[in-house]
């Protein structure tokens, strides 16, 4: 009503009421009664803005790369950014909006600024060396906006930035992912020759292992045999050694027996020529006794069978002298029988 309007302001709001070109109020989160015709509004947020940001620059070896990030600032001198941009409200159906661009223009100049340190930076860089260094290159980058001249004259702080990706052209991208399956391929096959060959040389070292093991138990056959050879080499030895006994003892034997057989040779010669000396003695005793008195004296003592065949031998002697005689069977029966 008559152009006295009332206004709120959130805390995240900083502002600045003029009249006549002079500051009457300021603070964030305020509220007041104002006179429209005679009274400008400045509304500075002191809440963090985020700036994100997308652009092409072209490393060393002259590859372009797209550079995708965020930077986070926020307004600490407020008074300074509002004589440098217009942040003007202008009250529309009771909606806050400002009367320029000027507050978009302000995020568009901090993207102006990461795009300038980064060309910096990225022009010293290679491809692989640029796709790999989001983390430097923001460190570097957040850095630099920290120094910069123009963010302090601004009145601005920078809180953070960060790098979200850094990547080639399509085209690029399609080559070294490429060159990267081809090195990887490279890689398993090399993985692939380096597992056969290991297994071969385990199959070595197996075929190896085998063979000394069979060396070894032929070895250990071997010795197990010419231990056996000279264990029954041992044995024959003995056995010889008893054979050697025993036939020498046999020998011993033999000679005793030999002495023996000569001592009884001629024990019974001498027995022989004493019984023959006996009887020569006894011969020269008879040689003048008429032989019927011998036949006497030998037939003393004679069985009665022996006496009768020298009686039939003695008639058979005389057999001339005698006319006739008779025997009889019964006779020689009774006679054989006794």
């Amino acid at each position: 009503m008559f152009g006295i309007k009332f206004i709120k302001f959130q805390p995240s709001e900083y502002v600045l009421k003029y009249k006549n070109g002079k500051i009457i109020k300021e603070g964030a989160g305020i509220s007041f009664f104002y006179y429209a015709p005679t009274t400008s509004i400045v509304m500075v947020p002191v809440a963090s803005s985020d700036c994100p940001f997308m652009f092409e620059e072209v490393t060393s070896d002259f590859q372009t790369i797209s550079i995708q990030g965020q930077l986070t600032y926020r307004i600490v001198d407020r008074k300074k950014v509002a004589e440098l941009l217009n942040f003007t409200l202008a009250m529309k159906n009771a909606n806050k909006i400002y009367v320029s661009d000027d507050p978009q223009k302000l995020s568009v100049r901090i993207s102006n600024l990461v795009r300038v340190m980064a060309k910096k930076h990225i022009e010293s860089y290679k491809l692989s060396e640029a796709i790999r260094s989001s983390e430097s290159l923001a460190n570097s980058i957040f850095e630099d906006m920290r120094q910069n001249e123009e963010i302090r004259q601004l009145g601005i702080e920078i809180m953070g930035l960060s790098v979200l990706a850094v990547l080639p052209s399509k085209d690029t991208l399609r080559a070294l992912e490429a060159e990267t399956r081809e090195k990887i391929l490279k890689k398993s096959d090399d993985a692939v020759y380096e597992r056969r060959n290991a297994s071969i040389e385990q199959e070595r070292g197996v075929k190896e292992n085998e063979y000394n093991t069979e060396i070894a138990i032929e070895n250990k056959r071997r010795q197990v045999r010419e231990t056996q050879l000279d264990a029954e080499q041992a044995e024959m030895k003995k056995q010889n050694e008893l054979k050697n006994e025993q036939l020498d003892a046999e020998i011993t034997l033999e000679e005793k027996r030999k002495n023996l057989i000569a001592l009884v040779t001629e024990n019974t010669k001498s027995e022989a020529d004493a019984k023959a000396y006996e009887l020569k003695v006894m011969m020269d005793a008879l040689a003048d006794v008429d032989t019927e008195v011998v036949r006497a004296l030998a037939a003393i003592g004679m069985d009665s069978q022996v006496l009768i065949a020298n009686a039939f031998q003695n008639l058979a002697g005389n057999a001339e002298k005698i006319g006739h005689l008779n025997i009889t069977p019964d006779l020689l029966r009774e006679m054989i029988s006794e």
